[in-house]
């Protein structure tokens, strides 16, 4: 089972999934998480290139250094933990490239992100996805304290856009549970786990 989670900084998806790896192992559940980007040595070297604020990329650089990532821990990682019927978190997945580098940057057109996304994920898809919605006042706050990488640098326009592209995201796609980021730690995670109940 694939469970992935998106969301703008802030939103508490590190804290939720932690808390639902957690609650998964005590149910005697394999469970892997991994973080978007890295999770491979290859991976983790191309987040360091993505984060690093005093680097300058290209948007369809971006684009494609993102997807390269993620092409490699689904290769090397994720399928092969798939087939040992694990269960696989992750924090970020290709809706955050739609998000981010096609609603945010405006790379490239949405179709020809969504191909690539089928490309970089090896025809891979979600069991299902919690979107952790949070406003950007309540982002701003939770993250004020934290130094702020290259993307989290791109401005408040940009973070305006790819709002907007998780909450389109969120209409489109079936698979996505959408859940109120600016609740309590407890209730939220209390939510995500009355929804896998079903699975």
């Amino acid at each position: 089972m694939l469970i992935t989670f998106e969301g703008i900084d802030g939103s508490g998806k590190s804290t939720q999934i932690a808390l639902l790896k957690e609650s998964l192992v005590e149910s005697g559940k394999k469970v892997k998480v991994f973080r978007e980007p890295g999770g491979t040595g290859i991976s983790e070297l191309i987040r360091g290139m993505l984060l690093n604020p005093e680097i300058k990329i290209d948007p369809v650089t971006e684009l494609l250094l993102f997807s390269s990532a993620r092409s490699q821990l689904i290769a090397e990682k994720i399928k092969p933990l798939l087939e040992q019927n694990a269960v696989v978190i992750l924090d970020r997945f290709y809706d955050s490239t739609t998000a981010y580098q096609g609603y945010g940057r405006k790379s490239i057109p949405l179709d020809q992100v969504h191909q690539i996304n089928e490309v970089a994920s090896h025809g891979l898809e979600p069991d299902i996805t919690f979107y952790l919605r949070l406003s950007l006042e309540e982002s701003a706050k939770r993250t004020i304290h934290m130094q702020k990488d290259r993307m989290e640098q791109a401005g408040i326009e940009f973070f305006e856009r790819v709002i907007q592209g998780f909450d389109t995201l969120a209409e489109q796609k079936k698979r996505f549970v959408v859940i109120d980021g600016s609740d309590t730690t407890e209730k939220v995670h209390q939510q995500i786990v009355d929804k896998l109940k079903g699975f």
